[in-house]
């Protein structure tokens, strides 16, 4: 069994007992989340497709930690114009393990 959900203007395919990584949610590890907007549920042949969304269709999730991702360096550069330009950033996301499926 598999759903296809959204949050933070992604789809995520999860089953359960899968761990994803969220955009930032404002929840505490050990916290309970429930996603209501679930695109697509299948269980084995019967598949529950929304238009948009799933009416009955949860997926509940528990909030592993809050976290930073690993640093991505962005260079800017122009040959010959003596400019380089260096920044880094790192993402902001939440660790979330997929405990449950309902359509």
């Amino acid at each position: 069994m598999f759903a296809v959900f959204q949050s933070g203007g992604k789809q995520h395919r999860v089953a359960e007992g899968d761990v994803v990584r969220l955009e930032m949610l404002s929840a505490e590890p050990g916290e309970e989340i429930v996603f209501d907007k679930v695109l697509l549920v299948s269980n084995g042949d019967d598949v529950n497709v929304g238009a948009p969304y799933v009416e009955s269709g949860r997926v509940t999730g528990e909030v592993m930690r809050t976290d930073r991702g690993k640093k991505i360096r962005i260079i800017k550069f122009k040959r010959r114009k003596d400019f380089l330009k260096r920044q880094g950033h790192r993402q902001w996301f939440t660790e979330v393990k997929i405990t449950g499926i309902s359509s």
